[in-house]
């Protein structure tokens, strides 16, 4: 079964159990408010599904910038689908690599790149067709997470290496090309870091709607980010806006990603 990585093709959610395909659409569709609602009703009234419904309800919630709630959720499940699927089984470390995802949210830098570290050591033992987009999944939580700390170097390189071995267009390079962009900027090279986000920006055109929703205003930080510091103020300032208001929109006025582009802001109105 596959819940949360979607290449947009029908095959793929009709590989999800009947019950949640509502939800799972929905979550996919942007729709977060009302795939958790769904999510929610069928674990109550489908107990074997529960589980897996919960993951989609945390997940959904921390779309909408819950991410201490939707951590907690996170915390309680890892012990029953450690119990119902196995540690090292594909939906487990989906929901590990998740859970990693809203450590990030909540500033615990450390603890996301140690459990995504392990979650692609863990990813890079199983066998199937999964295996890349999640070992691609978790070394974006790794490089986000080894940004945030300020070892920039280092995530270049981990960024580099993780996009050598993922040669896919997808929504997950997507991600890495931004981390490469963010560790660039990190390091001052900001013509460099431009160049990069304005290629993750052309690839993410080419992607559908659903894939690149994930990373709503991501590219327009990237590139702010760089447009601030070769001196570019007010083109740097319009791209946050757009970012910003896409955050919002998309996700909340919540959520990390929103309060990363106010920040921005205020870096970009203090220069």
């Amino acid at each position: 079964m596959r819940l949360f990585r979607s290449r947009g093709r029908d095959h793929d959610v009709r590989r999800v159990r009947p019950a949640l395909v509502p939800a799972v659409l929905r979550l996919r569709a942007g729709q977060y408010a009302e795939a958790e609602a769904a999510a929610r009703a069928v674990a109550a009234d489908r107990p074997a599904d529960a589980p897996l419904a919960l993951a989609v309800a945390a997940l959904s919630a921390g779309a909408q910038g819950r991410h201490a709630e939707a951590l907690a959720e996170y915390d309680a499940l890892l012990p029953v689908f450690g119990r119902d699927f196995g540690a090292e089984h594909p939906q487990t470390l989906l929901l590990r690599s998740n859970r990693a995802q809203t450590l990030i949210a909540l500033g615990r830098h450390a603890e996301c790149e140690a459990e995504c570290a392990a979650v692609a050591r863990a990813a890079d033992r199983v066998r199937g067709p999964e295996r890349p987009r999640m070992t691609a999944a978790a070394r974006n939580g790794q490089i986000y997470a080894v940004n945030a700390q300020g070892r920039h170097p280092e995530a270049e390189r981990l960024a580099r290496e993780a996009l050598d071995a993922h040669r896919t267009a997808d929504r997950f390079t997507l991600a890495l090309r931004l981390g490469l962009a963010r560790s660039l900027n990190g390091q001052a090279r900001h013509e460099e870091a431009l160049a990069e986000a304005e290629r993750a920006g052309k690839l993410s055109r080419r992607l559908p709607e659903e894939q690149r929703r994930v990373e709503t205003g991501a590219v327009e930080l990237a590139m702010a980010g760089a447009l601030l510091g070769l001196g570019r103020g007010t083109e740097a300032r319009s791209r946050a806006v757009v970012a910003h208001d896409a955050c919002v929109a998309a996700f909340g006025p919540g959520h990390y990603r929103t309060a990363e582009a106010r920040a921005l802001l205020d870096r970009i109105g203090g220069a």
